[in-house]
């Protein structure tokens, strides 16, 4: 069964279930409204017994551009902040395929996932600090722990982007995949999760994770800051700025 709902469509593979964010003429730019349904679609694996693996992917050759600036100036932040908090908490293990741009939330959201699959085309980029804003999804926390400090501030305070040979090196990406392959090969991985024994699956799963506490401590604190910057002045220039090129 497959459904559709504010661009983003959720379907059935057996023991997966799939979330596939479809709006590729905005680069999968995500609005308040795909939030709900992603977070949504998270809520509804861990409740059902079923569901074994989720699977997020991207149609149109990118992931997703993070956040459409528009839809969020006019909805604000909590759709984002909700969603972020249930991905990092998520109960349901997690397998993200990835291809063209991954930006902002796009790639904050894969420090979440257990297993993460990328084409060559993948490119990786958290430029919070560009938006005079600041990082969200507990990525201050899950970057610097994942790549080390100086390439975390690679990341967040220069915004430099990496590859996906690049986030594979780094232990972001399991593998890279080729791109007609990618979405095949995601869901293999995460058909072999849901049929592993799920109470071993699920203990083992939340020992390698660790205390989810500090995690979701981390998000609050951080979405205090970025409600803060959101207000200044320099962020309302840079998101003016941004909607400009956007329509040169």
């Amino acid at each position: 069964m497959t459904d559709m709902t504010d661009h983003l469509k959720i379907a059935r593979d057996g023991a997966v279930l799939t979330a596939t964010l479809a709006r590729p003429d905005k680069k999968n730019a995500l609005t308040g409204a795909m939030y709900d349904a992603l977070r949504q679609a998270l809520n509804d694996a861990d409740a059902d017994a079923s569901v074994g693996a989720v699977l997020i992917a991207g149609e149109g050759g990118a992931f997703t551009a993070g956040n459409d600036i528009a839809d969020f100036l006019s909805g604000g932040a909590l759709p984002a902040l909700r969603f972020v908090r249930t991905i990092a908490a998520c109960k349901t293990p997690i397998v993200a395929a990835v291809e063209g741009v991954a930006v902002g939330v796009g790639a904050t959201m894969l420090f979440h996932c257990d297993l993460v699959y990328a084409a060559p085309s993948a490119l990786f980029k958290m430029p919070f600090i560009d938006l005079a804003l600041v990082p969200e999804a507990g990525a201050t926390l899950t970057v610097p722990q994942r790549f080390g400090m100086a390439k975390a501030n690679e990341m967040l305070l220069l915004g430099d982007a990496i590859d996906a040979a690049e986030a594979h090196r780094l232990g972001l990406v399991n593998a890279v995949i080729a791109p007609g392959e990618l979405r095949a090969h995601a869901l293999k991985q995460a058909r072999r999760l849901a049929a592993k024994p799920r109470g071993a699956l699920a203990a083992s799963r939340a020992m390698i994770r660790g205390d989810v506490a500090p995690i979701l401590a981390r998000i609050d604190e951080e979405a205090k800051a970025f409600e803060a910057a959101l207000k200044s002045d320099e962020a309302r220039a840079a998101f003016m700025a941004f909607m400009s090129k956007g329509k040169a």
